[in-house]
């Protein structure tokens, strides 16, 4: 018997896309129970990276380094984080959702213990590069949990949620990681994520998504690609994390590695492109509504980096400790839980492009309202324009990618 062969589904049962599982009709408690065990994902997924980006400072007094050497721990996990989603889409297609679930968290589980035993910074960015491998995992499922506890006419509400939870992560890692610090030092930081990992585990274990169809996906110029396409894309990574602090005239690595870049990723890209089954749709990717989508993430980016490291820099070069921006960090949160929650409620795949202009038009008030501050600028006059922005971001996140979808 073909392992790889396709199931017959009922109509409601279909999975959306090869490699997805099907959607079977759920009782209300289950419907909960998947979308508890999605949250939790899609924060375990978050978390780790959040933890690390909140503390930066922290981490650096213990691992010795200077700032350019620390701003390599956030560098290795994006360059990981990116490349490995190349392969996890045929992965799931070809190995089906129980691997991908059961592998992936218990690679997480083990890479999140292999923080313990760091010592120094080398063995930092080596762990952190692998975290991003496994984590990279984990946002794909827990939306995939997320889409479970909703039936199919409320589908789009399930996407916010399920790719807005991440946006969660980082300013819970700010209310609670001080306390972690003081608890264990940065290993507690470790020890908190490793046991809500193995918690996250043991949820998807007892609770399994629903099947999906397999088929046979890799070939061997996937490999190739991949090859060319992962180290093009972390060289793209280390340029744009380290220009800023070596200075992008004055260091001439970043202008090799910027030129090797775009070599291996135009090679990778000529590949593909006349591949009949690519790893990357690059004809897809080059069409009008994408180039948009990905101009409005890129613009996302650029807009929501004012709050995390804006408005919390600004108060840290004060000199202001966590224990006194705590009200700050969580009126972000509130904010953030807001606007995500408000999203859920009042998407309409008819109705899209009017409340991104709400969110922008938030957002702006926000930034606006903050370009007064002053070194006697205190985290009580920041309340209103950091809720804006928290509230105007997870809003607005979501909607591009769910408009790309309806497109």
């Amino acid at each position: 018997m073909d392992r790889y062969r396709t199931r017959e589904w009922e109509p409601h049962e279909r999975p959306t896309l090869p490699g997805s599982p099907s959607t079977p009709l759920h009782r209300p408690r289950k419907r909960l129970a998947f979308g508890l065990v999605g949250l939790l994902v899609g924060i375990t997924g978050g978390l780790g990276n959040a933890l690390v980006t909140a503390n930066l400072i922290y981490l650096q007094g213990a691992l010795g380094a200077t700032t350019a050497e620390m701003a390599w721990l956030p560098a290795a996990y994006v360059m990981t984080n990116v490349t490995m989603n190349l392969l996890l889409v045929k992965f799931r297609q070809q190995f089906g959702l129980r691997a991908f679930t059961e592998v992936f968290l218990a690679l997480y589980a083990l890479v999140t213990f292999a923080h313990l035993f760091v010592n120094d910074l080398g063995s930092a960015i080596a762990v952190r590069a692998a975290h991003g491998m496994v984590g990279a995992a984990l946002s794909s499922l827990g939306l995939y949990y997320m889409i479970q506890a909703f039936p199919t006419k409320w589908r789009l509400k399930a996407l916010v949620l399920g790719l807005g939870t991440a946006q969660l992560a980082l300013p819970l890692a700010r209310l609670f990681s001080e306390d972690l610090l003081q608890v264990g030092e940065w290993r507690g930081l470790y020890l908190f994520e490793l046991g809500l990992c193995l918690v996250a585990l043991g949820a998807v274990l007892w609770l399994k998504l629903p099947p999906g169809d397999r088929f046979h996906t890799f070939e061997p110029l996937d490999f190739l690609t991949f090859a060319l396409l992962a180290p093009g894309i972390g060289l793209l990574v280390a340029v744009l994390s380290l220009g800023r602090i070596d200075w992008w005239l004055e260091a001439p690595w970043i202008g090799y590695a910027l030129a090797g870049s775009c070599v291996l990723i135009l090679a990778g890209l000529c590949i593909e492109h006349n591949r009949i089954n690519p790893l990357l749709m690059t004809r897809w990717l080059g069409s009008g509504p994408i180039l948009r989508l990905g101009l409005c993430v890129v613009l996302i980016r650029i807009v929501t980096s004012e709050q995390s490291t804006g408005a919390v820099g600004f108060m840290q070069y004060l000199n202001l400790g966590s224990e006194q921006l705590f009200s700050l960090y969580a009126v972000m949160l509130v904010g953030s839980i807001a606007g995500l929650a408000l999203s859920a409620l009042t998407i309409h795949p008819e109705h899209l492009f009017k409340p991104l202009l709400i969110s922008l038009a938030m957002m702006a008030c926000g930034a606006a309202m903050d370009t007064f501050s002053s070194n006697l600028t205190r985290p009580v006059q920041m309340y209103l324009s950091q809720f804006l922005l928290a509230f105007g971001s997870t809003f607005f996140s979501a909607r591009p990618w769910c408009s790309g979808c309806a497109t």
